[in-house]
């Protein structure tokens, strides 16, 4: 099932995207949530009763092109939590650009780098990034699959990890470079207003049978960038999971950025920063696609 968060009529609302269409889940099921957090605390059991009135024909569509979508969690509850250099490609890259600062340069990690980002930081498909904030000219961005937490749990052993996914959905985690470097950590250059770009949708864990199947690609001005399998992850979304609550409590609603393949702007010689009027393009087939545009 594909869930999305939009607007219409002034008024925010979950629903089923369906194609080019979407339902709004409260015609779905009367009583439901109308935001998405308040859906993943609920369950999958409602998400049986929309499928089941789904088949039975229920509720009215409305065309996605009438709608404004929003990010699937406009707000999200807690800090968003990333992996960094979590590609092997890509963590060649990053050490030899000269804006690593973790590891002492060393190309594969080995254990996940966690950071995090404000939930501030969130903002939906088409909205602006607001590349003035950073002051240095060297904002640059990164394509990842995100995994949205469903059920809470500390200690999750990794074989285990998986049942407590709710979904998946994409983030572009737009970086500041020179402030990364400078602050010797990444949370500064990574929470600026507006430089979490998230959505089209949340596909539920349910519709995706093996998550390493899927396929991320990234467009800058429609020149591809990135072109990964989620296979290429380093430390696999099991680990990840299972490092994070060793000793932190993960809880419904909490969103992990995976890592960002080879192709960010630092990679190239010289890099190629993101500038006012570009357009950035995250596409994951069974998510949608995720564009933003700086000013």
């Amino acid at each position: 099932m594909k869930l999305v968060t939009f607007r219409q009529g002034g008024k925010s609302s979950v629903g089923v995207q369906i194609g080019e269409e979407v339902r709004r889940l409260d015609e779905l099921v009367p009583g439901a949530p109308q935001d998405m957090l308040g859906v993943i605390d609920a369950g999958a059991a409602l998400l049986d009763q929309a499928d089941e009135a789904l088949r039975q024909g229920r509720g009215q569509s409305y065309a996605l092109s009438d709608v404004r979508l929003l990010a699937p969690i406009p707000l999200p509850r807690r800090n968003v939590l990333c992996v960094g250099k979590n590609y092997h490609e890509h963590a060649a890259e990053f050490a030899n650009s000269g804006y690593d600062s973790s590891s002492g340069g060393q190309d594969i990690p080995d254990v996940p780098i966690v950071f995090s980002k404000f939930p501030e930081t969130v903002i939906g498909p088409n909205a602006n990034i607001e590349g003035g904030l950073d002051r240095d000219g060297t904002l640059d961005y990164e394509g990842e699959l995100a995994v949205v937490i469903g059920r809470a749990g500390r200690e999750i052993a990794s074989e285990a990890a998986l049942a407590h996914v709710f979904g998946y959905t994409i983030v572009n985690d737009v970086t500041a470079r020179a402030a990364q470097k400078r602050h010797k950590q990444w949370f500064l250059g990574k929470s600026c207003d507006t430089f979490c770009p998230m959505g089209p949708s949340i596909i539920t864990a349910a519709a995706v049978p093996d998550v390493t199947k899927l396929r991320l690609r990234t467009w800058v001005n429609n020149e591809l960038r990135q072109d990964a399998s989620v296979r290429d992850l380093i430390f696999d979304i099991p680990t990840i999971i299972a490092t994070i609550s060793r000793s932190i409590s993960l809880k419904p609603g909490d969103i992990i950025a995976t890592g960002t393949p080879a192709g960010v702007g630092i990679g190239f010689d010289p890099p190629r920063y993101l500038a006012a009027g570009d357009k950035v393009t995250i596409e994951i087939p069974e998510i949608g696609t995720l564009t933003n545009r700086v000013v």
